[in-house]
């Protein structure tokens, strides 16, 4: 007896309304038994014990959001090369030419966020 070939989609949408139904059935549950009461204490901001002085939003420069994705970047990269330095041996002469071209477009790209000023760190 053969099998439709696409119940493994009727099986997937039958799990995600499933775990949909799970999700919206606890956290319903857990509003309705929670305690409700509030008071100026509870609904004070705590930071580390101490009473926080200003406000909490504060816009910060952008250069650190820049930062923060080139780094996120050259750590994905990182993961490439580490992969390639497995099987190293298996690529030969045409893998490490394959290498060599992705590290030089990384450096290209370090250059240029440099010369931009997006690692100046200020």
């Amino acid at each position: 007896m053969s099998t439709p070939a696409n119940i493994g989609y009727l099986y997937a949408g039958i799990l995600l309304a499933a775990g949909f139904g799970f999700v919206i059935l606890t956290m319903s549950v857990a509003n309705l038994l929670a305690p409700h009461s509030r008071t100026d204490e509870k609904l004070q901001t705590y930071e580390s014990g101490e009473t926080p002085i200003g406000s909490a939003w504060v816009q910060y420069p952008l250069g650190y959001y820049v930062f923060a994705l080139l780094f996120v970047a050259f750590d994905v990269d990182i993961v490439f090369i580490i992969t390639w330095a497995v099987i190293f041996k298996q690529l030969s002469i045409f893998g490490f030419c394959e290498i060599v071209f992705f590290i030089l477009i990384l450096a290209l790209g370090l250059v240029y966020a440099w010369r931009k000023g997006a690692v100046k760190w200020i």
